[in-house]
């Protein structure tokens, strides 16, 4: 055994036993989304008598988007944020273990201010004896060791809407501090109070309780505070974060907290958990059915792809959702994607011939190109994307740069290895295949005009559709909608139920299960219909009077308008990111063609999408991510063949090429369409209809992804380069 092969596998099994080790056990390492495992509600009320009448119109949900930011910098990832009625706000948490703290990073105000302290000792004595002076205030000084009191001034030299950032630091006896930094403004008020009451106390007031009151022995120009008061490092924290997010607009109380359900219900998980197995175990039955010995082989690196891949979503703290599901089914595609391609590379090269020492290293050397290509555009549109979005975008992303380099590794790196040891040992062995198309001669240019024809009535008819519905292209999480909550005498068939809901016609709804297991509560969220609905679908599953319809109201949008308008930034971002460096890696005609078949791809899948009466929701999205990466690969293949192909054939015109090239790749474009349409078939068929609506936008998009990759992108390029 060589010194090369033994690092090579030493590595390979290194890998492989730290990502068993972070992952094990499986259920307590990766973290599930809402929609997966469910987690806490939290419901506030907002108190309205504490803002003033003008104000009043939108101070909910400015309260909603800075808990949002407070609970991302608490690190809960995947938290759902919602506003409900006129002043209540609805925070979903998944996985929170530390309920206590999070309902405090909730619910604090977070309102600071800067007072001086007052050292008349006349006025000092009468609040002692109980009559506060006017213009003061008399408070306690909080973790002082004898209770000190002080008397403030009621009106602040300064507030916190000067403050631009807090952070925890530690003052010189090792004890937490939170270090505040002010704006312009706020540090030339600051350098002036300080300057003119030097010997005097300023008290830190945070919710009207005095933190520290600390002496200003010199003035402090350039807008640095602290606040200390005997902080545990955790509460200092703490503190510092809701000071970065931001005072609420008005107080807020606590009034619920329950145990809720997963957003798509049990039978949606096991449905869904079961369509994935049966897609996964068709990939690996398909492969040695096909390449015969090399899929065994195919199927190894794939193993030990899934094992990395979890592993890694496990080592960085991963929250597994449906959106990520969507990039782990890209990055399966792209795994036997890689794996296709070295093998159609394998055959040319032992038609032609060759040792099966040559043909393995040709094989893999000739693909690594593209494989190095599509995998880039990939990782860039995943760090756009992580970049640029927020939220399950950015979940999406994670899962989808794990999967990709994980891919790569499998792909290149197990699998040669393996091969390197067989054709050593065995020099003379033959690398048998099944063939699916024999020297295939068609003229796929040809009718490039009818293509052009057919994609432009398409994504007109799509968008006249999508124009004509409005508000009604969007679901719930984007518009807001009705909530009814359901309380059952006993526990309810769910999935029988969900069935009883989309015959009353309420069919893009989120059911999840409620509070106590034992009291079989429910709570129904729908864009638009009766709240009589709910009532007659309970009736048809359980009978007059075994239930009850406890409270029906509105709720907001759980997607703001600014993180909707990231995801379609990210998005932008990452069409952009694609023209760069394929125009680096060819030239800017095909790079320029590869980038209109993305947006072909999106308005065509969306245009499509809304014909078919669904609603857009953020799995879509997550879905239409999907579809991006897996057409500019299949548009990137063929481009590499094209390139490899214009310097062999020099003297042969520009669109004959591309016709050559898209009957070369053929077999591997069938093939590798073939098996991700059936790992979305299957989630459509056997998922339930919870995830109905995912599985068919990835049915639609990897079937246009194809064509658009033939008709559009190589078309384009045939044109524009002749």
């Amino acid at each position: 055994m060589d010194k090369n092969y033994k690092w090579k596998v030493l590595l390979i099994v290194g890998l492989l036993v730290f990502s068993i080790w972070k992952a094990y056990p499986l259920d307590k390492k990766i973290n599930l989304g809402l929609d997966l495992q469910g987690g806490v509600q939290l419901l506030l009320q907002v108190d309205m008598d504490k803002v003033p009448e003008e104000a009043r119109k939108d101070v909910t949900a400015r309260v909603a988007e800075i808990i949002r930011n407070r609970i991302d910098e608490f690190g809960v990832k995947e938290p759902e944020i919602t506003t409900q009625g006129k002043n209540q706000v609805v925070v979903k948490l998944p996985g929170v273990t530390d309920r206590e703290r999070a309902k405090e990073i909730a619910g604090k105000a977070a309102h600071l201010e800067f007072k001086i302290v007052s050292e008349d000792t006349e006025l000092i004595q009468k609040a002692d004896a109980g009559t506060i002076p006017p213009g003061f205030e008399y408070k306690k000084v909080k973790g002082s060791p004898n209770e000190e009191m002080v008397l403030l001034a009621l009106l602040p030299v300064l507030t916190g809407e000067h403050l631009t950032t807090a952070s925890v630091g530690f003052d010189q006896y090792g004890s937490a501090i939170v270090q505040l930094t002010l704006d312009r403004e706020g540090g030339k008020i600051f350098d002036k109070v300080t300057f003119q009451n030097i010997g005097k106390r300023l008290a830190i007031v945070m919710d009207g309780q005095v933190y520290s009151a600390p002496v200003i022995r010199d003035r402090i120009p350039n807008g640095k505070a602290q606040i200390s008061g005997n902080f545990k490092a955790a509460e200092a924290s703490d503190l510092a974060l809701v000071l970065r997010a931001g005072a609420l607009p008005a107080p807020v109380t606590v009034v619920e907290e329950r145990t809720i359900g997963p957003s798509l219900g049990k039978d949606s998980i096991e449905n869904g958990i079961r369509a994935s197995l049966f897609g996964i175990l068709f990939v690996m039955v398909f492969m040695p059915v096909y390449y015969l010995f090399c899929g065994w082989i195919a199927n190894l690196g794939l193993i030990v792809y899934m094992i990395v891949v979890i592993g890694g979503m496990a080592a960085f703290g991963s929250t597994l959702t449906l959106p990520g599901i969507a990039g782990f089914i890209l990055s399966v595609g792209m795994a036997v994607d890689t794996n296709i391609l070295i093998f159609e590379r394998m055959r040319e090269e032992a038609a032609t011939g060759k040792t099966a020492r040559a043909v393995v290293s040709a094989g893999y050397h000739r693909a690594f190109s593209a494989i190095i290509d599509s995998h880039a555009t990939t990782l860039i549109t995943s760090i756009l994307l992580f970049i640029f979005g927020t939220g399950p975008v950015q979940g999406f992303a994670v899962t989808l740069t794990i999967g990709i380099l994980a891919s790569f590794f499998s792909a290149l790196f197990v699998t040669r290895v393996i091969f390197d040891r067989i054709v050593k040992n065995k020099p003379d062995i033959k690398f048998r295949m099944h063939h699916l198309f024999n020297n295939p001669n068609i003229a796929f240019l040809k009718g490039r005009y009818w293509a052009y024809g057919f994609s432009v009535i398409c994504i007109g008819i799509g968008i006249a559709a999508f124009t004509m519905r409005g508000a009604h292209n969007y679901g719930v999480e984007f518009t807001g909608g009705t909530y009814v909550q359901i309380g059952f005498k006993k526990d309810v068939d769910q999935a029988k139920f969900r069935s009883a809901l989309e015959k009353q016609g309420l069919k893009a709804i989120t059911l999840q299960r409620f509070g106590d297991a034992k009291l079989h509560q429910y709570t129904i969220k729908m864009a638009e219909g009766n709240p009589s609905k709910v009532g007659a679908a309970a009736e048809a599953t359980v009978g007059k009077g075994a239930f009850d319809v406890q409270k029906v109201d509105q709720v907001g949008p759980s997607v703001s308008g600014s993180l909707r308008d990231k995801a379609f930034l990210a998005i932008f971002w990452s069409w952009l990111g694609i023209l760069v460096y394929l125009g680096w890696r060819y030239e800017w005609k095909l790079s320029l063609a590869a980038v209109v078949a993305l947006v072909h791809d999106t308005l065509f899948t969306c245009g499509f999408y809304a014909l078919s009466g669904r609603e857009i929701n953020l799995t879509t999205i997550a879905a239409v991510l999907t579809i991006i990466g897996y057409s500019v690969n299949d548009t990137i293949i063929t481009f590499d063949r094209v390139r490899d192909n214009t310097k062999l054939m020099r003297k042969t015109p520009f669109p004959q090429i591309v016709d050559i090239s898209i009957n070369q790749t053929l077999g591997r474009t069938v093939l590798t369409v073939s098996t991700v349409l059936m790992a979305a078939l299957a989630l459509f068929f056997f998922g339930g209809s919870a995830i109905a609506d995912f599985a068919f936008i990835l049915i639609i998009g990897f079937a246009v992804g194809t064509y658009s990759s033939v008709f559009v992108a190589s078309a384009l390029a045939a044109e524009w380069k002749k």
